[in-house]
C-alpha cells in the first residue's frame, strides 16, 4: 500500500511510519524540518531495507506547500492510507494567548488535513477504497486549562473527521479519528515525566495499524487512548 504520513519525522508520525515499514509498504512522508525528516528516512531505510520511502520537506500550515506535497504524492499513484498527523501546539488561554494563535493552530491542525485530503480524495474515490486517519487529541473531546486555540482547532479536526466519514461511506473510503492522550514525544521535552505515567508513541501506532487491517466491512470510527492512570 501507499501510505501518506504528515509530521512523520518524529513522535507519533514516525512511530506510525515504523509500523507500516515493517510490512514493506510504500511510504510517502513529510515534515517541516528537512534535516529531521531525512534523518528519519535514513533510520527507517537502514532498519527496513526492503521498504520504499520517499520524503518531501513540507510546512503543512502553508496551503501552497500542502498542495505541492499532494501533487508530489499523486505522481507516485493513488494513496491507500492518509495519516493526517502534522500539527502544532501553542499553550495559552483564549483571553491571554498570543495574538494570532487561533489562526496558526487552525492552519496547522485543521487546514493542513483539510487541503491535503481534498487534493488526494478524487483518485481514492475513483478507486473506491482507502482509509483516512486524522490524529486528533483528547483535547478534541474535553476542554482543559491552558488549551486555548489548540483545543479549539482539535475540536474542529474531530468535526471534519465526522463529516468526512459520512461523505465517504458511499465511496468505500474509511475515516478514523484518533484521540490520543499524553504520549512520550518531543512535545513533552523539558518536563519531568515518569515514563510509567505516560503512553508510548508506538501505542498509538499499534492502534492505527490494527484499524487499517480490519475487513472492508468494518471501520474503527474513533480510537481513544489515554495513559492507564488517566490524563496528565
Amino acid at each position: 500500500m501507499k501510505i501518506v504520513i504528515t509530521g512523520a519525522s518524529k513522535g507519533i508520525g514516525k512511530a506510525i511510519a515504523e509500523r507500516f515499514a515493517q510490512d514493506g509498504h510504500h511510504l510517502l512522508l513529510c515534515s517541516r524540518g528537512e534535516k529531521s525528516l531525512y534523518d528519519c528516512v535514513e533510520d527507517l531505510q537502514t532498519r527496513f531495507p526492503h521498504v520504499t520511502i520517499h520524503a518531501r520537506p513540507t510546512d503543512m500550515s502553508v496551503q501552497s506547500e500542502v498542495l505541492a506535497f499532494a501533487h508530489w504524492c499523486l505522481e507516485q499513484g493513488t494513496s491507500d492510507i492518509i495519516v493526517n498527523n502534522a500539527g502544532n501546539f501553542i499553550p495559552g488561554s483564549v483571553h491571554n494567548e498570543p495574538e494570532g494563535a487561533l489562526d496558526e493552530m487552525l492552519q496547522a491542525n485543521l487546514f493542513s488535513a483539510y487541503h491535503l485530503t481534498r487534493a488526494l480524495l478524487p483518485s481514492m474515490m475513483a478507486a473506491k477504497s482507502g482509509h483516512i486517519f486524522n490524529i486528533c487529541s483528547i483535547a478534541s473531546l474535553q476542554a482543559y486549562a491552558n488549551g486555548g486555540s489548540y483545543s479549539i482547532s482539535k475540536y474542529a479536526l474531530s468535526g471534519f473527521s465526522r463529516n468526512l466519514r459520512e461523505e465517504m461511506k458511499p465511496h468505500g473510503i474509511k475515516v478514523t479519528a484518533v484521540y490520543p492522550g499524553a504520549a512520550l514525544t518531543a512535545s513533552w521535552d523539558g518536563f519531568n515525566i515518569d515514563p510509567k505515567r505516560i503512553m508510548e508513541a508506538d501505542d498509538i501506532a499499534k492502534m492505527v495499524y490494527a484499524a487499517a487491517h480490519l475487513s472492508p466491512m468494518a471501520v474503527a470510527e474513533d480510537i481513544i487512548l489515554r495513559p492507564q492512570l488517566g490524563d496528565l
